[in-house]
């Protein structure tokens, strides 16, 4: 295999790790209501576990609340049922046409939590980032004696794989610095 192509599946890889950090990330919960806190929902609809944005609308009016319009008034009840069962920390108040939630304000101490949380997440990112690279060299020490290219093919090769590895564990700081901004605020 070329050392273009180990490099740039290796590069391709990292890519994947960082937007996984960034969706996970996503859901995790800050102060501010979103509706990607309900994308994990899924509503029992016609006996089909069914994901909340195909049964209803989701809005956020404004920073503190949420508005489920469904397509279907039979299935409040249901999506009621659903985000209780999803444990999110939130209570959906149901009043016949739409249902609204509430996000509470965050305590500085569970702040601190989902920050912790988030550092977490992002150091899996890291890590498997890292893991890319460690198989990316080995692919291409691999390659060296299998396809006969030189060494400093194989170094130049490495490097490459070093710079991406080193550009996208500083995204994922990047995304974390970001949410933990997010988090933090009131």
């Amino acid at each position: 295999m070329p050392v273009a192509t180990i490099v740039d599946d290796s590069a391709q890889h990292m890519r994947k790790a960082v937007e996984h950090v960034q969706q996970q990330l996503a859901k995790v919960r800050t102060g501010r209501a979103s509706a990607s806190m309900l994308d994990a929902v899924k509503v029992e609809y016609y006996g089909e576990p069914t994901p909340l944005a195909q049964v209803g609308s989701v809005s956020v009016p404004d920073a503190r609340s949420i508005m489920i319009q469904p397509w279907d008034r039979t299935a409040l009840q249901s999506i009621e049922k659903a985000i209780l069962a999803a444990n999110l920390g939130i209570t959906p108040q149901n009043d016949g046409q739409v249902i609204r939630i509430s996000v509470p304000p965050l305590t500085e101490e569970r702040r601190k939590d989902i920050v912790k949380q988030c550092k977490k997440m992002a150091e899996e990112g890291k890590l498997a980032v890292r893991n890319i690279r460690r198989d990316a060299n080995e692919e291409l020490k691999k390659a060296e004696k299998t396809e006969h290219f030189s060494e400093d093919e194989r170094k130049r090769g490495e490097d490459d794989v070093q710079k991406n590895t080193d550009k996208y564990v500083a995204e994922i700081d990047k995304i974390l610095a970001a949410k933990e901004v997010e988090v933090m605020e009131e």
